[in-house]
């Protein structure tokens, strides 16, 4: 069965800018083509947090790998030096409301099928 999710939106914060680049060209054909918009930056995800409306927010694996080693998620700004995810969590609760998506992966085996998982669970 194709699913279309064109009509909604991933903002995915991860680490290594080229990864995050390929997963936006390789992830939305297998989920039903989302717009997919990655981030690798604080100053940026906080910016598209707080101006944009978006279906899921997507800590990529390498944000929590870094998480999971009990180590700050990489790219934080003088506002969120030191950030747990958890503390990420809440900013996204905050400012998308508390029925957003979030969806976090330690395998990248993993994502295709959470992504797809929290899409069909927003409208």
């Amino acid at each position: 069965m194709n699913l279309d999710h064109s009509n909604k939106r991933i903002l995915a914060r991860g680490c290594d800018r080229v990864a995050s680049e390929l997963a936006a060209q390789a992830l939305p054909p297998l989920m039903g083509n989302p717009e997919y918009v990655a981030s690798c930056d604080d100053a940026d995800f906080i910016e598209k947090l707080t101006h944009e409306k978006w279906s899921v927010v997507f800590f990529a694996p390498g944000a929590c790998r870094f998480n999971a080693a009990n180590h700050p998620i990489p790219g934080a700004n003088r506002q969120t030096q030191g950030w747990r995810l958890e503390q990420y969590k809440a900013l996204v609760r905050q400012t998308q409301g508390i029925d957003i998506q979030v969806v976090e992966s330690l395998s990248e085996q993993e994502t295709v099928a959470h992504l797809k998982a929290a899409l069909a669970a927003t409208t």
